[in-house]
């Protein structure tokens, strides 16, 4: 029961390609600029026609080792204010909470290092010593005047699991709008597959994501399921937690979390199909409980 609770929650951790953590170059904010933007440009097709009515293309993989989720989307925010926002781990940490199942969220420096603490647990309200600790080691991997890369790795998870990452990348797009790519993703050995498998035979069994895989009888999509649609629920999730934040930017600085917490749950409703989970209300106040303990003092 324990490994099948966990396994509800697990593919909620904000990671990245698991190819990344060993393997990935240096990021240089002009070479890797002109990389996204080049990659933004040939997947027009695809940002201007899909399922999400809006520019945004997902894609998800799954191989023996791991799982990943993708998105490249265009913002409605400058990039100034889009780079401005993820350079601090306090910044993430206002980010993340917006997840239903981050119960909390504090940076510290640990050796030089900025590390993320966060607590994973159930998408309900849930007392903090029961929920999951992951620590995130939070760097700024590129910034420049037109290109930022962000960081957060976490070694080891629960269950077997290993090798978190979060990448954000952004750069300026032509029409003064953001180009984001957000990826993640997690390895897992023997027992974190078993969890896995167990929550999808039950809890998670009629839970789809965003991959069109086929058409229904009636000409409705037919979404993707199992591990990748875990994934990809996810990755949308994080991804509106990032939109939200920006969005409410533009707010009062004390008003700034009641509009993100506002904005990621009308966000979400956009996909009831994938996303809906908990009622507004209930949402509302589980966040606040959460935000309110994280503070310092």
């Amino acid at each position: 029961m324990k490994m099948l609770r966990w396994a509800a929650c697990a593919a909620a951790l904000p990671l990245a390609p698991v190819v990344a953590w060993a393997g990935e170059p240096a990021a240089t904010p002009g070479s890797s600029a002109a990389a996204l933007q080049g990659r933004f440009a040939a997947m027009r097709d695809q940002l201007g026609r899909n399922v999400f009515d809006r520019p945004l293309r997902m894609v998800s993989t799954e191989g023996a080792a791991g799982v990943t989720g993708e998105i490249h989307a265009i913002v409605d925010h400058p990039f100034s204010t889009t780079a401005g926002a993820f350079g601090k781990a306090s910044q993430w940490c206002d980010v993340l909470i917006l997840h239903l199942n981050v119960k909390y969220c504090r940076p510290s420096t640990d050796g030089g290092d900025t590390v993320i603490h966060l607590r994973i647990g159930r998408k309900r309200d849930q007392p903090l010593e029961q929920a999951y600790r992951v620590d995130f080691v939070h760097r700024v991997a590129a910034r420049g005047p037109n290109y930022l890369q962000v960081t957060l790795d976490a070694r080891e998870g629960p269950f077997g699991t290993s090798d978190y990452r979060i990448v954000l990348e952004a750069a300026p797009a032509q029409d003064g709008r953001s180009l984001v790519r957000l990826s993640y993703s997690y390895a897992f050995g023997i027992a974190g597959r078993l969890a896995m498998q167990a929550y999808l035979a039950t809890a998670g069994r009629d839970k789809v994501g965003f991959t069109v895989t086929g058409r229904q009888p009636d000409g409705t999509p037919q979404f993707i399921g199992g591990t990748r649609g875990v994934v990809e629920r996810n990755t949308m999730r994080y991804f509106l937690a990032i939109e939200a934040y920006l969005g409410a930017l533009s707010a009062p600085a004390q008003g700034r979390m009641e509009k993100s917490l506002r904005d990621w749950f009308a966000g979400s409703e956009r996909y009831p199909r994938q996303l809906h989970e908990i009622e507004q209300g209930a949402y509302l106040s589980m966040k606040r409980r959460e935000h309110s303990r994280q503070q310092p003092g």
